[in-house]
């Protein structure tokens, strides 16, 4: 279903006294304190391995989600038109987190 460089858009759940403008569903907490909410994330494929892909973020992270993962989805075209930025290239020249940490 998915390969190597293909775009996806995945929707992380996040918590913060103050959502950003990308945030969507915000809950607020019981106590009032901070909000629960939704960000998405565009991201690339760049391994596909018994039923787990490993992602790329523009920095260069990566994490590993199982493919059925319901947090993941396929870019609408328009999201692809959109957002063609924020969406990684794989063997991009730029230096990864790790690297830079290092320095």
């Amino acid at each position: 279903m998915y390969k190597p460089g293909d775009p996806v858009v995945f929707c992380k759940t996040k918590q913060s006294v103050r959502p950003g403008p990308r945030a969507k569903a915000i809950d607020p907490a019981p106590q009032g304190d901070d909000y629960t909410y939704l960000v998405d994330k565009f991201w690339v494929v760049s391994e596909v391995n018994d039923g787990k892909l490993t992602l790329q973020t523009r920095r260069g992270k990566t994490h590993v989600v199982d493919v059925n993962d319901p947090h993941i989805r396929r870019p609408r075209w328009w999201e692809r038109l959109w957002y063609r930025n924020r969406f990684p290239q794989l063997g991009d020249s730029s230096t990864p987190l790790s690297e830079t940490a290092a320095r």
